[in-house]
């Protein structure tokens, strides 16, 4: 939503009520609406083990139809969706490979992954979730008729992952037109990661991770079609410019902002005109985003 949206929140007998004024001028967001996209992060990371089936699955109980995910490549080859580079945090890997540190996801087979308990450090009834390959993952989406803004985790670790996932999204029907136009975001904190996969195909929608100044924005809007920052680094000046421009496919640049998870930064976020807001908690803010929609 490219519109500025002005918010107050009162407290009224113990409820939120939110005043908003929203000037003309509106476009559709990534949706199709004119309303800010929830992203689930990571799937609906606040309340199941991100980047999970079960993470997708609970996005998909909360009726949100938008997730985040991160993908890195194992040992031999194969793309396996989680987001920090080592598998200490969200697994046992270091009770079942305790040899091994620091327990790169780079050093480990897919096998050897495949094996891992990715769920039990976010609650007893998560034991046993596993840490899924991309096809896995794509299969999830597809058959909840979600929609993928997916990441491409710390390319320089992995030369040519970009055209390793891209022959992913074929094999599994995530290049077809009407997916790649409606339902597929490729994003990253690499600037040369993103041009890659527009230069590839120019089609898909791309985003860049990051907050790059006003003045260098034209050359990202080259090869991106989003600006994705940190919620902490915007202000309403600063997504007014990125709207200015115009992205690789003749449209104005979108700005999905991240990680919201609470209402009053959303309705702030809102405040700003951003597009899209990426969450843990995608039903609180979808909340805060029809607490102020008509």
């Amino acid at each position: 939503m490219y519109a500025r949206a002005a918010a107050a929140l009162t407290s009224v007998t113990g409820s939120v009520v939110v005043a908003v004024l929203v000037l003309p001028g509106t476009a559709q967001a990534a949706d199709g609406s004119d309303r800010q996209v929830v992203i689930a992060h990571r799937g609906a990371s606040a309340y199941a083990p991100e980047n999970t089936l079960e993470a997708v699955d609970k996005a998909d109980e909360l009726g949100i139809s938008w997730v985040e995910n991160d993908v890195q490549r194992t040992k031999d080859g194969a793309l396996v969706v989680i987001h920090d580079n080592t598998l200490a945090r969200t697994t046992n890997v270091e009770q079942l490979y305790p040899d091994r540190a620091p327990w790169n996801v780079r050093d480990f087979t897919a096998a050897e992954i495949a094996k891992l308990d990715a769920g039990s450090w976010k609650g007893a009834q998560f034991t046993g979730a596993r840490i899924p390959t991309l096809h896995q993952y794509l299969e999830r989406v597809d058959h909840n008729r979600q929609r993928l803004l997916l990441e491409i985790k710390s390319p320089e670790l992995y030369p040519g992952i970009e055209d390793q996932i891209l022959r992913q999204l074929g094999r599994d029907g995530w290049l077809r037109h009407s997916r790649v136009k409606h339902r597929l975001i490729v994003q990253s904190f690499s600037a040369d990661s993103v041009r890659t996969v527009h230069q590839r195909r120019p089609d898909i929608k791309t985003g860049f991770l990051g907050t790059p100044a006003v003045a260098d924005l034209p050359a990202y809007a080259k090869f991106a079609d989003q600006i994705n920052p940190s919620h902490t680094t915007i202000s309403a000046g600063y997504v007014d410019a990125v709207h200015a421009l115009k992205g690789p496919h003749d449209k104005p640049l979108e700005v999905f902002t991240w990680t919201v998870n609470d209402t009053a930064n959303a309705v702030k976020a809102i405040g700003f005109g951003v597009d899209g807001i990426i969450t843990n908690n995608p039903d609180v803010v979808r909340d805060a985003v029809d607490a102020m929609s008509y």
